[in-house]
């Protein structure tokens, strides 16, 4: 029975808590953004395009939604940033204590602040990996430090942070940067070394944010602030698969998708991410390649295809 109530329409004997491995938290937030609005209406959007995908994963040969996936209460705080960051703080840590994989759906990027401080809390040794357009490391922006500018400033302090497709920040941010542990966009593309540099810096304890602008406009338009110069699928699922497999992920969040009505495809892109980071968490390491298995049998084909007509050619000989 498929259930709409559900993530992605699951049935509901994988949607129970008890039975869910994965708690999937959203928190419709936009309080602080200062351009385009409309990461509250991320989630919605993202849930819609889930119902409508394909829960059998190629890639990995697996459908990771039998593993169990809760679909919690939104976090429908919103009277002030502060308490946003309280409210998530603590819904996450809860979660966290029954030991569920516990991700996390915004919202603009200011509600990371509170489900960071809430993995930095429950395991030792955290690492961060942020993947961004921005920096985010002011410490405070219009008179709070609790802004979607400021979502990875606490973690520059409290965490191993690393930061991956940056390509736009303030002058005042250099103060409290690390840039030996920053890949900016520009460096990316010319040194394909980054990917095992970034990993090679990370704890084993591996907490990703990811902001949806680290993609390139062309790709990913539905935000609140796209710069050009961005990531791409392939690239980027490639990195990700190799942090999944290296170290001990230990959860996730996605923010700052603003839907367009006209143009549902970037919200279906983040409703692939957002499984296909789920399959690679506890899909990767027992399934049979099945790509493999096809690029295998293609090679077989190739070699008894030139073998053929080598044997052709001798008998005319």
């Amino acid at each position: 029975m498929i259930n709409a109530k559900n993530y992605a329409g699951i049935p509901d004997k994988y949607a129970k808590l008890d039975r869910a491995e994965t708690v999937l938290i959203s928190v419709p937030y936009d309080g602080t953004s200062t351009w385009q609005k409309g990461a509250d209406k991320g989630f919605d959007a993202f849930l819609a395009a889930s119902e409508n995908m394909e829960l059998y994963d190629i890639e990995t040969n697996s459908e990771v939604y039998k593993r169990g996936i809760y679909l919690a209460e939104p976090i429908s705080e919103n009277s002030s940033p502060d308490l946003v960051v309280e409210q998530v703080h603590k819904t996450v840590k809860k979660y966290i204590q029954q030991n569920k994989f516990v991700t996390v759906f915004g919202g603009e990027h200011s509600v990371s602040i509170g489900t960071i401080r809430a993995f930095e809390e429950s395991f030792k040794n955290l690492t961060v990996l942020h993947l961004d357009a921005h920096a985010d490391l002011r410490d405070e922006y219009n008179g709070t430090p609790y802004n979607h500018a400021c979502a990875v400033y606490e973690a520059s302090k409290t965490t191993n942070l690393i930061q991956v497709g940056i390509r736009s920040m303030d002058s005042s941010e250099k103060e409290t940067m690390n840039t030996d542990q920053v890949f900016f966009a520009e460096q990316m593309i010319y040194d394909d070394s980054w990917v095992d540099r970034a990993i090679d810096m990370m704890t084993d304890h591996v907490f990703i944010t990811f902001d949806v602008d680290v993609f390139d406009p062309s790709i990913m338009p539905s935000t609140g602030t796209p710069e050009p110069g961005g990531l791409l699928w392939y690239e980027t699922i490639e990195f990700l698969k190799k942090v999944f497999m290296e170290k001990n992920v230990v959860g996730f969040d996605i923010v700052e998708l603003c839907p367009n009505p006209t143009n549902k495809a970037p919200d279906f892109m983040i409703a692939k991410l957002y499984y296909k980071m789920l399959s690679y968490k506890f899909c990767q390491h027992d399934y049979d390649d099945f790509l493999e298995i096809i690029e295998s049998t293609e090679k077989i084909k190739k070699i008894d295809k030139l073998k053929g007509q080598n044997d052709f050619g001798n008998e005319n000989d």
